[in-house]
């Protein structure tokens, strides 16, 4: 395989992109003068195997009905297998139109209205947006901090307990933190879902995306397999290969029952994936797709150490060691300045459009996040903005 060029940089202005055709609208800062490092995708083309078999249907020219999806499912156990240790049966895999489609179908099929939906915050937005749109009460656990980086927190968490709550949505690696959680945090999950009598929605979309010298990722389902009649574990390529348009994911269930139960509302949904994202996936899931991902996570450890060595050089903030992701994490409460004072530095002044931390809940509130998956030159001119932004902390 030749050496992906991360390097290129790819003008995505006005192809119908969110990160750059938004940015103005949703932060302010206009794609002409602007750094876009806020929605989770990244700004390099996927593998080249992608690329051809996108490339194999649009020569075809007919775009009708999909058929056989053993390719598909072959492919996805290959990789979970290979890559992660996890040897998966065919008929656990359940296919869905993207990861948050599939967390609300977890939460239709699995949960009532009114019920609480359990979220460890500040964590992935998507997670209490949907829960909320489904009727559903948020109930959220505030991580701690030690060390600069973020654990579970138990004792103070079962009081906040009341009895209503069904299910637990854990981000594995966790988005924003980026931490890779051990196999006896798993554990503690698991045996906090059984003694609250929960559902356990283990989202592991960033599971590929582990940092060199990091802890490796740990597949829920096999720290614990005996929670499998309340397990459902949600896999994509999507993030892993930046193909998020794609719309695909999968919801791997190993016991029966609790796969029945959510198999009948895609039935009844209708709930299928088009013709594009099972070829592009198949072809991401392979030797090539395989080297790819290991030089792209090379690469952007380089881009984390930049980042990382520069922001933490500047007075008041703090990026959070970043074990997994490719999403940092920066603390801004040494400023002394409120959100709305240290935000407008970075989009008005540094002309970087980043998300919110208040919007991943509890927690997050002098946070801003950092979208590092871009050719190293906007990391590098990312920081020196950051730094003339505030230089007078300096």
């Amino acid at each position: 395989m030749t050496r992906p060029d991360f390097d290129e940089i790819i003008n995505r202005v006005g192809t119908d992109c969110s990160k750059w055709d938004d940015m103005e609208q949703g932060f302010g800062v206009s794609a002409s003068d602007g750094i876009a490092m806020w929605v989770a995708d990244m700004d390099f083309r996927p593998p080249t195997s992608v690329q051809r078999a996108v490339e194999a249907i649009a020569a075809h020219g007919v775009y009708g009905y999909p058929s056989d999806t053993r390719a598909y499912g072959d492919a996805i156990r290959w990789w979970l297998k290979t890559r992660h240790g996890w040897e998966i049966e065919a008929n656990w895999i359940l296919t869905t139109q993207g990861l948050v489609n599939a967390t609300g179908l977890c939460i239709d099929a699995l949960t009532e209205p009114g019920d609480g939906i359990v979220l460890m915050t500040p964590v992935y937005h998507a997670f209490a947006r949907v829960a909320r749109a489904s009727g559903r009460e948020v109930v959220e656990l505030p991580l701690a901090m030690h060390d600069g980086q973020y654990r579970m927190d138990w004792d103070n968490w079962r009081p906040l307990m009341t009895g209503r709550e069904k299910m637990l949505i854990l981000c594995s690696p966790h988005n924003p933190g980026g931490r890779v959680w051990s196999a006896e945090e798993l554990r503690e999950v698991a045996a906090f879902c059984e003694a609250h009598d929960l559902i356990l929605v283990s989202d592991e979309v960033h599971s590929d995306l582990v940092m060199p010298g990091a802890p490796r990722h740990l597949v829920t389902a096999k720290v614990v397999p005996e929670l499998a009649p309340r397990l459902v574990t949600l896999n994509a390529a999507t993030k892993t290969f930046n193909i998020a348009g794609a719309h695909i994911g999968n919801m791997i269930i190993a016991d029966e029952a609790l796969r029945d139960q959510i198999r009948q509302r895609l039935l009844a949904l209708g709930v299928k994936p088009d013709m594009f994202g099972p070829q592009m996936v198949t072809a991401a899931y392979s030797p090539e797709g395989a080297e790819w991902v290991d030089a792209l996570v090379e690469y952007l450890d380089g881009n984390r150490r930049i980042f990382d060595e520069g922001v933490n050089a500047i007075p008041g903030l703090r990026s959070m060691p970043l074990q997994a992701t490719y999403l940092a994490w920066v603390d801004f409460s040494g400023t002394g300045m409120t959100a709305a004072e240290f935000t407008a530095r970075v989009e008005q002044g540094a002309r970087i459009a980043a998300n919110h931390g208040p919007t991943f809940g509890t927690g997050g509130e002098s946070f801003l996040r950092f979208n590092l998956a871009t050719p190293r030159a906007r990391v590098v001119e990312a920081v020196a903005r950051l730094k003339k932004a505030f230089a007078d902390l300096q």
